[in-house]
């Protein structure tokens, strides 16, 4: 099994990467996401997903390790294979899809091309449990500043306010709005406390 390939870019294309080692061309499907990141560079290291089958054998890489292993879990759930695992990893960003999923967004799921209900509420039915036990924390969503969700989040803690639950609604806040200062986002956060 192979866990990562660096080399030289020959190619870059949003769908698929051309990466030479010693020689040895290899073709890499890849997001656009790991796409946009390797944008420019002459060399790269792709964490590696290895789809063997009778008649392929295909190489699915990814810039990112958690990238990567979101894509595992992905194609884990029944109905979505390796292209619905990399169209959904090209629509949204690795903190957005957590989020959708672990926020029960069925909508945001659906906004994908390819995706309808059953398989958006399969997805979440299937990884919300694992993706809410592992520490992603704030990296959930994309914030400006994580500083300002520190700080808002220590004055609700401050004011007596649970820290799990005042989490899940600053979260909630910024999601809206990551350009909210801290003062705002603690009066939102208070309104729907």
């Amino acid at each position: 099994m192979i866990e990562y390939l660096n080399g030289r870019l020959v190619e870059l294309n949003p769908a698929h990467v051309v990466l030479d080692l010693n020689g040895t061309g290899y073709y890499v499907h890849v997001s656009l996401n790991t796409y946009s990141a390797l944008s420019g560079k002459q060399n790269a290291r792709l964490y590696i997903h290895e789809v063997i089958r009778e008649d392929a054998h295909s190489l699915y890489g990814f810039s990112d390790f958690d990238e990567r292993e979101l894509f595992r879990l992905l194609i884990s759930v029944s109905g979505v294979g390796a292209n619905t695992g990399i169209l959904l990893l090209s629509s949204l960003n690795v903190n957005e899809l957590r989020g959708a999923i672990v926020s029960d967004d069925v909508n945001r799921l659906k906004s994908v091309k390819g995706i309808g209900l059953k398989t958006a509420q399969r997805i979440i039915v299937e990884l919300k449990d694992k993706l809410a036990k592992e520490p992603v924390g704030s990296d959930i969503f994309i914030t400006a500043n994580n500083t300002t969700r520190a700080e808002a989040l220590s004055a609700l803690v401050t004011l007596g306010f649970v820290k799990k639950n005042a989490e899940k609604v600053i979260d909630s806040v910024i999601r809206d709005n990551p350009e909210k200062s801290v003062e705002q986002i603690i009066k939102d956060a208070l309104k729907l406390m």
